[in-house]
């Protein structure tokens, strides 16, 4: 017993002594530097609506000027950006897109902007790739409207069709407005260029009977209906995804500053082409989506732009989503 004691005491006391005492190589291998990465992961993010699974692209972003913004003061403005810990006359603004697999069909809503400005940009394609799809298999495109930050991305690096397999289907009036010659000769000419790359990107696709306006508010893909959404542009359109019961309204562009504009819903933007009518359109929207705990998703709120609105009295908040895995993954 007594042997016993001796030896239990003697291994404590090695144990201890190992314990604090210094182990050379490893010390100098917990030091070892390891050269910064300076990539992010690809820009997409699941999430599962009933029985739709809908992927969130990341195309980018854009410095825009605060200046661009109207119907309040440079000072409050700043006020409102700073609550969210932004700073300066230039926000980041990102630019989303959204792939929806339902029904044994894959639908893209908006194509980002391809190279159209500048390197920040034009990641569509590339993130589509990396969420484990092609742009051959994308069977329709909906596009909220023309501007070329949804439209641009119709077309490859070579000029050519980027979905050559796609239905491409936009509002009828959204159509008319942009690839009208009289209204492009018309506009302001530092506006002409908008009219001009619409009306690149939709020729092919038009050339081949692809391009397929729709009239009304009926299914325009597999549990997707169009939501006017007039203001913004002439026939710009929100989207409602359903799948079992589930709802996901797409604002396109409703909003563009999340900061600014869920707290001061009458704050409008210079690209606006009727800002009274986007005003009233982007506070109708926000009520439905508030009121029927929607689930929502826009071209640039940041990304994956998926989340919540909140009422406030008169006022909103944007609840973002939550990291999650998709649902039967999580079984």
């Amino acid at each position: 017993m007594i042997r016993r004691r001796i030896a239990l005491l003697t291994f404590s006391a090695l144990a201890c002594t190992a314990a604090v005492a210094p182990v050379g190589p490893l010390v100098g291998a917990a030091h070892a530097e390891a050269p910064a990465v300076r990539t992010q992961v690809p820009g997409f993010y699941r999430m599962a609506l009933g029985d739709a699974e809908v992927t969130a692209l990341y195309d980018g972003y854009i410095d825009l000027d605060t200046k661009i913004l109207s119907n309040a003061s440079p000072a409050e403005i700043q006020r409102l950006l700073a609550r969210m810990f932004i700073a300066g006359e230039k926000v980041q603004t990102a630019v989303n897109t959204y792939l929806v697999n339902v029904g044994g069909k894959l639908i893209l809503i908006d194509t980002g902007t391809a190279k159209a400005f500048g390197p920040t940009l034009g990641f569509v394609a590339d993130h589509l790739r990396a969420a484990g799809y092609t742009p051959e298999q994308v069977d329709v495109v909906l596009l909220t409207h023309l501007h070329p930050d949804h439209v641009n991305g119709l077309l490859g690096a070579d000029g050519k069709p980027l979905f050559p397999n796609a239905q491409v289907r936009v509002a009828q009036v959204e159509s008319d407005f942009w690839l009208s010659a009289d209204n492009t000769a018309k506009a302001p000419k530092d506006f002409q260029p908008f009219f001009k790359m619409a009306q690149a990107a939709a020729a092919p696709y038009q050339a081949s009977g692809q391009w397929k306006p729709f009239h009304d508010e009926s299914e325009v893909a597999p549990g997707i209906k169009p939501v006017p959404a007039v203001g913004h542009t002439p026939g710009h359109s929100a989207y409602v995804v359903e799948s079992k019961g589930e709802r996901l309204l797409i604002l396109g562009d409703t909003v563009h500053s999340y900061a600014v504009q869920f707290a001061r819903p009458e704050v409008a933007i210079e690209f606006d082409t009727d800002k009274k009518q986007a005003v009233a359109t982007r506070k109708k929207l926000f009520a439905w989506a508030a009121r029927e705990k929607l689930a929502v998703a826009g071209m640039h709120l940041p990304f994956p732009g998926l989340g919540h609105i909140r009422s406030e009295g008169k006022a909103f908040a944007w609840v973002p989503v939550e990291y999650s895995p998709l649902r039967d993954r999580a079984k």
